[in-house]
């Protein structure tokens, strides 16, 4: 397993799409220093910086990014062969993947948050952001994981399901937000430091049960689809 956390990581940080993954984290802290700069109450940018960019766009995109490229390049460039051709249950192949994604997820989009939370609020709030979009990193993970082995537009998918179901129609229809991993990620670092800034939609048993539920259903899914692939890369 870990010679597969090794290759994954060599092969997340050699492709270019590990560039994508800087500018965004990159503006999120720049907003929150410079409105502190300007004088801006937090009660002004706290809710559209932390969670209208933080939360419902940085966490999602980069866990798209990373999710779907742990394994669905492989696919793509047909150099799955070459894992396929070991002796290894796939399980052992999909959960290495899964921590790599979920790790490097977490560390790009943690930090910023804690930082952007620091200067909103306090340190409490800066390490509940991080504590929750880690959770947050391991749901998106695993469902875009899943993606890229069930569809061959897994990045289309994913934005479809950020964009449309989190974004649109999760904030003019209040029965999708049971099913808003973004919902959840709120719902959690508000419990954790509860403030003004973050305006839970779910309780914290369907948070913590629902995050539960998807990061171990679609880990589940994503074994059960590698293992129908054929060692052409393809599935059978």
């Amino acid at each position: 397993m870990s010679t597969v956390s090794w290759l994954t990581l060599r092969g997340l940080f050699g492709r270019r799409r590990f560039l994508l993954l800087l500018p965004l984290p990159m503006v999120l802290v720049g907003l929150a220093v410079l409105s502190r700069w300007l004088g801006v109450t937090p009660r002004d940018w706290g809710p559209p910086v932390l969670v209208g960019l933080g939360l419902a766009v940085v966490l999602p995109v980069v866990a798209l990014i990373v999710g779907t490229g742990v394994l669905g390049a492989e696919i793509d460039d047909g150099t799955v062969v070459h894992i396929l051709t070991k002796p290894l249950p796939r399980w052992q192949i999909v959960l290495p993947k899964l921590a790599v994604a979920t790790a490097v997820t977490g560390v790009t989009v943690a930090l910023p948050l804690y930082a952007a939370g620091l200067l909103a609020d306090s340190a409490r709030l800066g390490l509940a952001l991080a504590a929750a979009s880690a959770v947050g990193a391991l749901a998106y993970s695993a469902l875009f994981l899943a993606l890229s082995l069930l569809t061959r537009r897994p990045v289309l998918l994913g934005l479809v399901y950020v964009l449309i179901w989190e974004g649109l129609l999760g904030s003019v229809v209040s029965g999708t937000r049971v099913l808003s991993i973004q919902q959840y990620v709120i719902t959690l670092a508000d419990r954790i430091a509860p403030t003004d800034l973050l305006l839970a939609d779910v309780s914290v048993p369907v948070a913590a049960v629902m995050s539960a539920l998807i990061s171990v259903g679609f880990t589940v899914l994503a074994i059960d689809r590698l293992r129908s692939f054929s060692m052409a890369g393809e599935t059978s």
